[in-house]
């Protein structure tokens, strides 16, 4: 991927009684861009009352040096109040890239972080979380970004200055590498400057920077000195210039930034740099004819794929195939509990076979369970039989494109084993690129088989643009230039060689080779280089010379310190913590102890590693460790999964697993998320606006929740009546507290005293026994003590529409702390529900079919379908596919839906 640098910064102050943010927000988001609210609320009081805390400086600082990126952020902040304001701080980062420096400067004394084994940084962090102290400070963030954050008390009329400080390798793709930033103040900065120094011996090919918010009168301040190895770029608007019009707070500054580059390649032995007794080598020849490919596309269409993403994937493979060359051989499998072929031999890509394949690929619909290993094991048949057949070139380059978007759970189950069946299958003839949909798939068993053949795994996000995912890898992978790469280097001079064999090399790609010499003042380094190109074998040879520091780099404001030997560092931490996923047993013994032993030695914050940062002392709290990690591709998984509904103050590193979900939503539909059997069960209830229902009652846990429905303004053209649910009450009899939600506002009653928040500002309410959080507009999460979490999401429709209304749905967090007599709609499925599905068969309409469910001992006819889940995109939800009950749930439900109806919104009967 490319490298990508990206900021978030976030201040605040508290303000009683609510939590009212004010942000500052430079970010870069893959997804539905972030809202920031918060940032809205205080620029509203700034209007009227003179802004608390005072963000009056700051820089996003980006230094090039080969490839090798170091980019220091630093903000500074006035409280401006009479008294203590605690003060936010956020950071995206690219998840590739490894933090290693972070402090704080406050009233003249710096708080610096300082690297640790994670295993000893987590014993403080449970301490601290045992005291109650908020310990976290990073989580993911949106496709490819990581969260930094932190909050720290300032004393009246203080400053503050935070400094984080991260760097990466940026990755060619596509011919270029690529910077970019999403640039969203959200208010006018004193001093805000976006400044890149790029350094490239190679000397740069072109450079482009842009912002998509760039205006004519903006466009001159964007700031671009090019020379041949050299470029400056500057983007620094004063007030003024942010202003949206004169006089106004309205900020112009909103969107995309970019940087684009590539380097000159004049030499087909690429570019080496020996600086202080370590070496780069950049290999990328200019001017190769592609190599044909064979390719088997292997497609998953079980019952999960429903809906957008079936759909989204015929459109895709159906561009794919248009880019298809000639001289290519291809294949199709799909796949469910059964194993179908397009042809039982791999096609030459000729106009007519691609327009047949096109006609199969429109027939692929959903249905069935999950059989990876068949799938795979078809593929790999195909393609062996056809290359022991000699039907394609010897110097052709083989693969196999694996789309799934679940877990295995027909034929072989067992993820370690499809993973030895693959990998012996496959004997290093071909390599395995997987493509992960969506965030129910278990994407570490994929990245580790795709690793283990010679390939890699990419997640391919649920999302309009799921279609433009699927072209854009295939893109990257759609013109080998060579195969079996080797690059050799003097074995008496080189130890600590980063991976030197490379299975191929794609068009638009780079193969990036480091090492650390034993002979600092050696004059002549022999450099070889074979692979197998489209017609004879790639071979050349030259040699590098050692140069000073001083020579090589004689501008020294674009140098950070001895950029080689930390290039060779993260390159080699990087290549450990695969092999840690992919190699023997003894194998990752070695990497672990490796890579945390460089990690440490080099203060890179590594899945292996934390920063330990402690918050000076205040008169309320003592020093407070923070704990800064890299997240697991695992855990940004199941911290993306619990999506909105994670508190900002809660530590994503160390998560339990994703739990269930249990939500009601739109009209109104229920939903039953079973994780551990990777299905979901979905019922609506269609009855009469005005309605109540009992959602939730534990008698033992004193909790109640109703919902009473609403309906339409007026019924609508085709007579569909249509209900929702527009108001919940919320008891828990033991400590005292009733709410009441409505689409309007929230009214809490505790002990005699009552209070009001309202949807229309981003709030926080804390008690002994009781904590709420409204996002404006958005949500309001209720946290009861020692008790369940729930979740109430306001859907906001536009006001003048002729029928629909404003509605809430309704989620359960932490349900395992509710008793086993919970019940209600909702509350009797708390501690799960068996069931088995059977006799699978087409329904009514062919994207949704129908099956036999067996459960509570009856037989009901079901149909696959989907509902939309809004915990992780609070505006768009996603789509999550379950086996619908028909009939109000009837023979799901015990008794009947009219069983739940109460006579008051807070009554159990």
């Amino acid at each position: 991927m490319s490298g990508v640098w990206t900021v978030l910064l976030l201040w605040g102050g508290v303000f009683v009684p609510a939590l009212l943010h004010g942000a500052l927000v430079i970010s870069r988001e893959d997804s539905t861009p972030q809202r920031s609210d918060g940032a809205t609320r205080l620029l509203k009081k700034r209007s009227t009352d003179n802004m608390e805390v005072e963000v009056y400086s700051v820089k996003v600082a980006c230094k090039v040096a080969s490839r090798f990126a170091h980019t220091v952020i630093t903000s500074s902040a006035l409280n401006k109040a009479n008294s203590s304001q605690e003060v936010f701080f956020e950071v995206d980062l690219p998840k590739t890239a490894f933090i290693t420096n972070f402090s704080m400067e406050i009233e003249g004394q710096t708080y610096t972080g300082e690297v640790k084994e994670k295993e000893k940084a987590k014993k403080q962090y449970q301490k601290a979380v045992s005291t109650g102290q908020t310990a976290g400070l990073v989580k993911a963030s949106g496709r490819k970004m990581e969260k930094f954050s932190v909050s720290v008390n300032i004393a009246a009329n203080s400053n503050v200055t935070f400094i984080l400080t991260y760097e990466e390798l940026l990755q060619r793709k596509l011919g270029q590498y690529e910077i970019m930033t999403q640039v969203k103040p959200k208010q006018l900065v004193q001093h805000f400057e976006i400044v890149a120094d790029i350094y490239e011996p190679q000397g740069i090919a072109f450079l482009e920077a842009y912002g998509t918010f760039i205006s004519n009168e903006l466009l001159p301040l964007v700031e671009k000195t090019v020379t041949d190895k050299k470029a400056h770029i500057s983007f620094c608007p004063t007030m003024d210039q942010q202003r949206k019009c004169p006089g106004c707070d309205g900020t112009l500054i909103d969107g995309d930034f970019f940087i684009k580059y590539d380097v000159n390649r004049a030499e087909t032995l690429g570019d080496i740099q020996i600086v202080n007794g370590y070496f780069v080598h950049f290999f990328a020849p200019p001017d190769l004819p592609r190599v044909p490919k064979n390719v088997v596309f292997v497609i998953d269409r079980s019952g999960s794929m429903s809906g957008n993403k079936i759909h989204q994937t015929r459109e895709a493979m159906l561009n794919i195939l248009n880019d298809l060359h000639e001289d290519d051989y291809f294949g199709i499998v799909t796949f469910d509990h059964h194993i179908s072929t397009w042809k039982e031999s791999l096609t030459k890509a000729t106009t007519g076979n691609v327009s047949e394949a096109k006609r199969f690929v429109k027939g692929i619909y959903q249905s069935g369970y999950t059989d990876i290993n068949g799938a795979l094991m078809k593929a790999v048949d195909i393609m062996m039989k056809d290359k022991q057949a000699k039907k394609f070139t010897e110097r052709s380059v083989s693969m196999i494109i694996l789309l799934t978007d679940g877990m295995p759970n027909s034929g072989v189950s067992s993820t370690p084993q499809i993973q030895e069946n693959v990998r012996d299958a496959m004997g290093g003839n071909m390599s395995l690129f997987c493509l992960g949909f969506g965030n129910d798939v278990d994407y570490s068993f994929l990245d580790v088989m795709s690793r283990q053949n010679q390939g890699l795994a990419r997640r391919i996000y649920e999302g309009s643009d799921a279609t433009v995912q699927l072209q854009g890898f295939y893109e990257e992978v759609a013109s080998p230039l060579l195969s079996e790469v080797d690059l050799h280097y003097p074995d008496n001079l080189v130890n600590s060689l980063t991976t030197s064999h490379y299975k191929q090399l794609f068009n638009g790609s780079e193969i990036v080779v480091a090492g650390r010499l034993t002979d600092n003042s050696l004059d002549n380094f022999l450099v070889e280089v074979f692979a197998k190109g489209f017609e004879d074998d790639f071979i050349v040879k030259g040699q590098a010379s050692a140069q000073e520091w001083d020579i090589l780099y004689p501008e020294q404001e674009y140098i950070f310190g001895d950029f080689t030997e930390r290039l060779w560092a993260y390159l080699t931490i990087q290549q450990l913590l695969s092999k840690k996923e992919t190699g023997t047993a003894e194998e990752k013994g070695n990497a672990t102890a490796q890579a945390l032993e460089m990690s440490l030695q080099y203060s890179f914050v590594t899945p292996l590693t934390s920063m330990v940062v402690t918050k000076p002392k205040t008169e309320e709290e003592q020093e407070e460790p923070l704990i800064a990690d890299k997240l697991t591709e695992d855990e940004r998984q199941n911290t993306q999964r619990l999506g909105n509904f994670v508190p900002q103050t809660v530590s994503n590193t160390y998560r339990v697993q994703s739990r269930p979900t249990y939500f009601v939503d739109g009209d109104p539909h229920f939903m039953i998320e079973l994780p551990e059997q990777e299905d979901a069960l979905c019922f609506n209830i269609d009855d009469r606006p005005g309605t109540i229902f009992n959602l939730v009652r534990d008698q033992l846990a004193g909790v109640l929740v109703n919902g009473q429905t609403i309906g339409d303004k007026k019924v609508a053209p085709d007579g569909k009546v249509n209900t929702y649910f527009g108001r919940f009450g919320i008891v828990h009899q033991g400590l005292g507290v009733r709410l009441e939600v409505t689409t309007h506002d929230i009214t809490v009653s505790q002990n005699g005293k009552q209070a009001k928040l309202f949807w229309s500002d981003t709030a926080s309410l804390k008690g002994a026994n009781l904590d709420l959080q409204v996002t404006k507009d958005r949500s309001l999460t209720v946290t009861l003590r020692d008790s369940v979490r729930f979740v109430v999401i306001l859907h906001k429709v536009w006001k003048q529409h002729p029928y629909h209304q404003d509605y809430l749905g309704f989620y359960t967090l932490d349900s395992h702390l509710l008793s086993p007599s919970v019940h209600g709609l909702l509350g009797q499925f708390y501690h799960g529900v068996q069931f088995e599905v059977r006799d699978m068969r087409p329904g009514e309409e062919p994207e949704k079919p129908d099956a036999t469910m067996l459960v509570k001992g009856q037989e009901l006819t079901v149909t696959r379908g989907w509902q939309r889940d809004f915990s992780w995109d609070v505006k768009n939800g996603e789509n999550v596919p379950c086996w619908f009950i028909h009939s109000n749930g009837n023979g799901l439900i015990d008794g009947n839906h009219t069983d739940y109806i109460m006579s008051g919104l807070f009554k159990t009967v």
